[in-house]
């Protein structure tokens, strides 16, 4: 029992030594200072390699890009306000015709037989009413006859009218100058009033279309000029707004905007997609930094500056943003050095090592 016992001691005390050796070791190894140095008790380690970029002002147009699409300028489908036959078309599919060229012409026999009678009808009613007002003034009838013959005179002359009307309506002419489109009847065709003939647009100039969001209602006017692209040519194109909504669509949030631009050349087609660009407001002195340089926060967004070798955290208003650069409107001023990169390594107050870039 005995030896047992002086076993475990000697296997304890061999135990303990190599413990207190191991130690004994260590701070030989740390030196003198036990617990470390002074800077590794701050938990200050090396200062990081970082970059950045000095804050200096320079001239930022607030360039809007934007989707539209070209409308002509006028467009209407031509339709017949009368039932009849077609017996007359006077245009050639898509071409340009001029406002108040007779397009066609729908069957108008007997309307045109009806205006023959009734003007026989109007001759005579005006020679009942002369000879009955001849008479009036020498006595030989009453004014309620004169008034009779008069009042049948000029009922015949409305209907006179009314026909006239209805024969005009047989003749379908251009409301506008423009280009006529393919044509949808056939000579001698039983044409009414629901059955579209042609549609004529206008198209020089051309209308862009397109909706501003609500932040920018303010920055736009009449006469403001526009660019725009379009995919089936490497030109750009200018125009200038002639007409603003005059409320916000409350669905979409947006602006409806339209602006006017030359088209000699016919090369905007109606229906074609648009890209926009519109410049909205030029600033002189404005702060740009890189958008790498923007950390989001829950309250808004910030950046990490540098003052004595030590990161600091900087609360900023950010405005416009571009594909490189982002607009700041308070929280840095010039001379300043934001950093770039080494964001997540960085905390409020750690070391770092600039390396500013351009």
């Amino acid at each position: 029992m005995k030896k047992r016992y002086f076993i475990y001691f000697l296997l304890i005390a061999g135990l303990a030594y190599l413990i207190f050796y191991r130690i004994g070791e260590n701070k030989k190894i740390e030196g003198p200072g036990k617990g470390g140095s002074k800077k590794d008790k701050k938990g200050d380690g090396p200062a990081l390699n970082v970059e950045g970029v000095i804050v200096k002002t320079s001239s930022f147009t607030n360039n809007l890009e934007l989707t539209g699409s070209i409308e002509p300028n006028e467009a209407v489908s031509l339709q017949s306000e009368v039932s009849g036959l077609v017996t007359g078309i006077y245009f050639t599919e898509g071409s340009s015709v001029a406002k108040g060229t007779l397009l066609v012409k729908i069957n108008d026999k007997d309307i045109q037989a009806q205006i023959k009678d009734i003007n026989t009808k109007e001759k005579l009613a005006a020679t009942n009413e002369d000879r009955a007002k001849q008479l009036l003034q020498k006595g030989a009838i009453s004014q309620e006859e004169y008034d009779t013959s008069l009042a049948d005179l000029q009922s015949i002359r409305a209907q006179t009218q009314v026909l006239k009307a209805q024969l005009a309506k047989t003749s379908i002419y251009a409301p506008f100058s423009g280009k006529i489109g393919l044509r949808s009847i056939s000579l001698g065709e039983y044409l009414t009033p629901n059955k579209i003939i042609a549609n004529l647009l206008s198209t020089n100039p051309v209308k862009i279309s397109f909706s501003l969001p609500e932040r920018y209602a303010s920055q736009i006017k009449n006469n403001t000029p526009i660019k725009f692209t379009i995919d089936a040519s490497h030109k750009t194109f200018e125009g200038r707004v002639f007409a603003i909504e005059p409320g916000i669509n409350q669905q979409t949030r947006t602006l409806n905007v339209k602006a006017l631009a030359r088209n000699d050349k016919n090369e905007l087609v109606p229906g074609s997609f648009a890209k926009v660009s519109l410049d909205l407001q030029t600033i002189s002195n404005a702060i740009l930094i890189p958008t790498e340089a923007i950390i989001p926060i829950l309250d808004g967004k910030m950046v990490y500056t540098v003052k004595d070798g030590k990161a600091q955290k900087v609360n900023v208003e950010a405005g416009t943003r571009t594909a490189t650069s982002i607009l700041i409107q308070s929280g840095l001023n010039v001379g300043d050095t934001v950093l770039t990169t080494g964001a997540m390594a960085v905390k409020q107050g750690s070391s770092v090592k600039v390396k500013v870039v351009n």
